[in-house]
């Protein structure tokens, strides 16, 4: 990172600049006999009594004593994208919440209180894509007293790195308690490219509904019930993919279809969106490109749909997920967090 002007370093930042991305560099104390330093990279969330706060895109939140910055500048909002389609923020927040909604919702100004019996955060978590209406400390209780009438732990769920995301209300929640529990990628890419990976598709049942056979293997399934199935079932395209425990090399997506199946998926379709989730492939099965199988053969349904462009999360410690999501193109997006009350 370029800092200077006529080679001096200089600290070109203010409490005026909170709310922009912006690029810093510290002194250290690393308890040698020089001078150390380090950067940090982020959006400037507060500068109060002498210490600046700073949200990376990852969801940490960094605090800089003023006194330590050696230098500082404003940034552009978000690196430019090399490959995969365009998307700003609002757009994909609203298309992936399009295809895992809760059970009950309840608006709250332009934020959705969400729940579905507690089978998962994202269908039990408040989506705030907007103003509440309240001062955001008013909100919050709104919040956790909604959750509490229906004996569930209060979440909100944020974004952060990409223009538009909400690292403010990161550091609003933190400094009202609120602590980081989980954090995964949003990843897009081209669609066409996903249909075109090599792969029998043949081997892949898909049907509108998750049978007891996709179900089984199906690793958030321990509590079952109505509200899974709802929220597995929303969408305005929803498809689900099965391939059976052994085709015996036959491609015969029918053979033996008693079997607990090898790999699942499942795949929403809305307009130019396909999102993929629930991609699972029992243990033994691994490393045979099933999971690309899969894929492909909900990119091809996707695609005959119209669709052109395709999301997906992935959690952020999942390395084999990821370097999968790499070779087929995703690029990440923004990454989403969820908070929960203290």
């Amino acid at each position: 990172m370029e800092f200077t002007i006529g080679g001096r370093l200089e600290v070109r930042i203010t409490p005026a600049d909170v709310g922009k991305r912006v690029s810093v560099r510290r002194r250290t104390d690393g308890g040698g006999t020089g001078a150390e330093f380090t950067d940090a990279v982020g959006v400037l969330t507060s500068w109060n009594n002498g210490v600046l706060s700073i949200t990376r895109k990852s969801g940490e939140s960094v605090h800089i004593v003023e006194s330590s910055l050696v230098a500082g500048k404003v940034v552009p909002a978000a690196p430019a994208r090399r490959r995969g389609p365009a998307a700003p923020f609002g757009e994909l927040a609203t298309v992936t919440a399009r295809a895992w909604q809760p059970v009950e919702s309840e608006a709250l100004g332009d934020w959705r209180l969400r729940a579905a019996g507690g089978f998962t955060r994202r269908a039990n978590s408040a989506l705030p894509l907007g103003d509440p209406g309240l001062p955001v400390g008013e909100a919050l209780g709104r919040v956790r007293d909604w959750y509490e009438e229906r004996g569930l732990p209060a979440y909100v769920q944020t974004a952060t790195g990409a223009e538009g995301t909400q690292e403010l209300l990161c550091a609003e929640l933190e400094r009202h308690g609120w602590r980081r529990e989980v954090s995964a990628e949003v990843r897009i890419a081209a669609l066409a490219p996903v249909g075109d990976l090599e792969a029998d598709v043949r081997a892949v049942r898909l049907t509108r509904e998750p049978d007891a056979a996709w179900l089984a293997r199906y690793q958030r399934f321990s509590t079952p019930g109505p509200h899974v199935l709802r929220v597995l079932g929303s969408g305005p395209s929803v498809w689900f993919a099965t391939v059976p425990g052994d085709t015996g090399g036959t491609g015969n997506a029918d053979a033996d279809s008693d079997a607990p199946p090898a790999a699942i998926g499942r795949c929403v379709v809305d307009g130019r969106w396909a999102g993929f989730m629930a991609v699972e492939v029992a243990p033994e099965q691994r490393r045979r490109g099933l999971a690309t199988t899969v894929m492909a053969a909900l990119a091809r349904r996707a695609l005959d749909e119209g669709a052109s462009a395709a999301w997906l999360q992935v959690e952020e410690d999942n390395e084999g997920a990821r370097a999968l999501y790499d070779g087929m193109g995703f690029a990440a997006h923004h990454r989403y967090h969820h908070y929960r009350s203290a």
